[in-house]
């Protein structure tokens, strides 16, 4: 997949915040979460974005479908490579595939705040909480 006039490019190993804001226009918790399972993958899994590939399993819709534009940011299985899918599916969950392996990464229920005058305040909370969390209390994930 890598065109030999074009050289892989260094990505960073970590993204601000204000970084992934910047990509997907706002702060969020599905932007976040995505961020966290792509960059945990890409450290623990395969680092390499041309042997990775990605199929996320979400609802069609945001908030949830959010979390696509954090994988593709951290893991570098993107939309315009074509190693990462979308479908349409209630059962949240990501699978990556690499050199004949496969992990699957599930993220754990979170409570989200109710739609209210402090809606964003507390939207913006949530996702700086979740940058900051362990890996244990945002997902788990199953190698096989």
């Amino acid at each position: 997949m890598v065109h030999s006039a074009c050289p892989p490019a260094r990505r960073p190993k970590e993204y601000t915040l204000d970084e992934l804001g910047a990509f997907h226009a706002h702060t969020g918790p599905y932007v976040v979460l995505g961020y966290r399972i792509g960059k945990f993958v890409r450290d623990t899994f395969c680092d390499d974005p041309f042997a990775l590939s990605a199929r996320v399993y979400c609802p069609s819709r945001s908030p949830e479908r959010c979390m696509v534009d954090g994988i593709q940011c951290a893991s570098g299985c993107t939309l315009g490579k074509g190693n990462i899918a979308v479908i349409d599916d209630a059962d949240v969950r990501v699978e990556f595939f690499a050199h004949d392996r496969k992990i699957v990464i599930r993220p754990l229920p979170f409570t989200r705040p109710v739609r209210n005058t402090t809606y964003a305040r507390e939207m913006d909370r949530l996702a700086r909480q979740m940058y900051a969390a362990a890996e244990s209390d945002l997902f788990v994930a199953a190698i096989g």
